[in-house]
């Protein structure tokens, strides 16, 4: 009999399933030479300390660093958990094989192999390996399963970072606790969260110290277009008049004129971390929010695997994309345009080199039904992103004008898109989903030909202003800084190669940032993070910079990568850690600082009383489909099961989509926009710049816009 382990039930349902082993029994399936069983997450921990010795139960400056000879594991205390270790102790026990069908990761490997450890495994162990949880992925990875030492590398780094995460944890938590902690307060340092709280910290008080400073700008506008001073900005009004003053003596001189065509190139695929970001940024999703919404459709197998961190896909997939895109008919209309030729293998998407044990997180093909708006909102990030890395890229022209008055030389770009390629399939969502891409309605701004030499009257005006400080994090911000170690990258390229030096893992980020609320040393206020100042305490008094540096953590989780390469020997790491520990705890106990309390709750704000309202006449429901469609406005609005759209839309192709920028639009605002052509103000519209409140407005080509003036 061969045994399968997976780690959730229904993941070992699925699996059963397609093995025939369909008679349920207590805790497993069995049939066809196979009994399918499961976890449900982590079984087995690290050991406590006081599990290596009583004394250590007691936390003491004095007993500081607990290092143990050996490190155990031991089953976590909890009666649902025992129940199904025995069975699954009992099942490896009597069988020929063990296969491993765990998350196909690091930390899903370290969850089995642990289990197996504890249940004293002596059988031959095969690994399943796959990245979706389709029938045709599960039957396909029976037929090629690995052999398990295939993945001793992985469970070694897997280990490795267990037992780091533990050294430090475990030792400087207590250590600081003990030192500086007021009252009852437990202040928890980690790898990985105190880097990350760290930079929040950093950010903040840039922030504190930042004094905002007036400053004026020369402007004028020549033909209707605004053009800018070309000099540095005035810092004394005075200046800026006599400038002002100096504009209006001499006319405006065009000295050239440079129209250039370009594109704008796809967007990538999604790993883990781009897609928590689009999340929070178009929804205000929480990292661990988007984590659990892909999670769930992974098990529903609508997506690949997702606690991944690269952004292609092996070149084996490619004459498997049309059938994907073929299956994915609730987007037929996007799709087929694409289906008309060849799929192209894409540089910028097939590449084996940047794969590693999964590739970017795509659609399975299969159809979506019954999902909850969360879900379908995930799921739609990724499908459109699949979709739109195949479509031609986007055709531009930037436009530069240089310009003179008297001797101040001015300047003014504009930029307009020819084809919007990839852009149609966002032709009704967000401006685009480009990180630093401006929005459509001050990007694109297209200039009138100007001649070399020509010259004329114009409107000069001084432009006054303040200097403002840095952005606060948002989840979206500061998951980009784990990603980078801390270092403000915007460019794809060279946040892939950066990759390997983040802080923590794709997988591990949103737990990171959840735990640094659950202690109360950050705070949200509405999308922006903020350190409490039980956080700031915490990082002013630790003095070691290995502890909060956001490279040197970086470095670490970079010798943890080359670990699972077989690169970098687990002993070694371990080594490094342990010399760290001993060394903070000397300098620690030295040193003097100030205590810390924990941040109080704040209290809950009084609700406030209603005013009685006077009883008014009922009002008539709005109704959107009253309207006449504002594109063609020759036929009625219908309402459709996503969008309200002209009664002709295989012709007009004039819809609004229920839901705009993270709002689901009420009738009223959907009448509204439909018949007067903007809404009333909405707070909380999500826009690639964070939450706006603004209108929503029809464009001149009836897409639909925020305007926030």
């Amino acid at each position: 009999m061969k045994v399968c382990i997976a780690e959730k039930p229904s993941v070992a349902r699925d699996i059963a399933e397609v093995l025939g082993a369909k008679t349920r029994k207590d805790g497993y399936y069995e049939g066809n030479g196979f009994q399918v069983t499961w976890t449900f997450g982590h079984f087995c921990t690290l050991k406590e300390p006081h599990d290596y010795s009583p004394h250590w139960k007691y936390w003491s400056l004095s007993d500081l660093p607990i290092i143990p000879a050996q490190f155990g594991i031991k089953l976590i205390e909890n009666n649902g958990v025992e129940k199904q270790f025995r069975v699954i102790e009992t099942l490896i026990q009597q069988c020929e094989e063990v296969i491993n069908c765990g998350d196909a990761g690091q930390e899903g490997e370290l969850i089995q192999r642990w289990v197996l450890l504890k249940a004293r495994c002596a059988a031959p162990v095969k690994r399943l390996w796959i990245s979706s949880l389709t029938e045709e992925a599960i039957r396909n990875g029976f037929q090629s399963l690995k052999d398990a030492a295939q993945y001793d590398n992985l469970y070694a780094a897997g280990s490795a970072r267990a037992i780091g995460d533990w050294l430090l944890g475990m030792n400087a938590t207590r250590l600081f606790t003990k030192k500086f902690a007021q009252g009852k307060a437990v202040l928890s340092i980690g790898r990985v969260q105190t880097p990350t709280l760290a930079m929040i910290v950093a950010r903040q008080k840039e922030i504190n110290a930042f004094v905002s400073a007036e400053y004026w700008e020369l402007k004028t506008i020549y033909k209707k277009v605004e053009f800018t001073a070309a000099i540095d900005r005035i810092v004394v009004v005075e200046r800026a008049e006599k400038g002002l003053a100096y504009l209006k003596e001499h006319p405006f001189e065009i000295t050239s004129f440079e129209k250039k065509e370009g594109k704008e190139g796809n967007p990538r695929l999604f790993d883990l971390t781009a897609l928590q970001v689009e999340a929070n940024k178009k929804y205000g999703y929480s990292a661990d929010d988007t984590l659990r919404y892909i999670q769930s459709l992974y098990e529903k197998k609508l997506v690949t695997y997702p606690r991944v961190d690269t952004t292609y896909l092996s070149e084996d997939l490619h004459p498997k994309i049309a059938g994907i895109l073929k299956d994915l008919t609730p987007y037929a209309a996007l799709i087929a345009p694409l289906l008309e030729k060849p799929i192209p293998k894409l540089k910028s998407v097939f590449d084996d080199k940047k794969v590693t044990d999964h590739h970017a997180i795509i659609p399975t093909g299969m159809y979506p039904e019954n999902l909850h708006l969360d879900e379908k909102r995930i799921y739609d990030l990724v499908a459109r992103r699949f979709i739109a890395a195949f479509y031609p890229e986007c055709k531009i022209s930037n436009t530069t004008v240089l310009g003179k008055v008297g001797q101040v030389e001015f300047k003014a770009t504009g930029k307009q898109i020819l084809e919007p390629g990839w852009k149609e399939v966002y032709a009704n969502d967000a401006p685009t989903p480009k990180e630093g891409d401006e929005p459509a309605e001050e990007g694109e701004k297209i200039l009138p030909v100007f001649e070399v030499g020509e010259s004329g009257p114009h409107e000069p005006r001084i432009h006054k202003g303040k200097t403002t400080p840095p952005k606060p994090y948002t989840e979206a911000t500061l998951l980009r800084a784990m990603e980078t170690a801390g270092k403000q990258v915007e460019d794809e390229e060279m946040r892939e190669v950066l990759k390997d030096n983040g802080i923590g893992r794709p997988s591990t980020r949103a737990n990171i940032i959840e735990t640094l609320f659950r202690r109360k040393y950050i705070e949200k206020k509405k999308k922006n993070i903020f350190a409490t100042q039980t956080g700031i305490d915490l990082i002013d008094t630790i003095e070691n910079e290995l502890l909060k540096s956001p490279e040197l953590t970086g470095a670490w989780e970079r010798k943890l990568r080359l670990m699972e390469k077989g690169e970098y020997a687990m002993d070694t790491f371990r080594q490094e850690l342990t010399d760290m520990v001993i060394a903070l705890i000397r300098d620690v106990k030295n040193n003097t600082g100030k205590s810390i309390t924990i941040a109080p709750e704040r209290p809950p704000e009084p609700e406030k009383k209603e005013k009685e309202a006077k009883p008014k006449a009922p009002k008539k429901p709005a109704d959107p489909t009253a309207a006449t469609c504002p594109k063609c406005k020759a036929h009625p609005v219908k309402k459709g099961n996503t969008a309200y759209g002209c009664a002709n839309f295989a012709a007009c192709g004039f819809k609004i989509p229920f839901e705009l920028f993270g709002k689901k639009l009420t009738d009223k605002q959907l009448e509204d926009l439909l018949i007067k052509g903007k809404t009333g103000k909405i707070k909380g519209l999500a826009t690639p710049e964070g939450e706006k409140e603004g209108r929503l407005a029809l464009d001149e080509h009836f897409n639909v816009v925020v305007q926030t003036s």
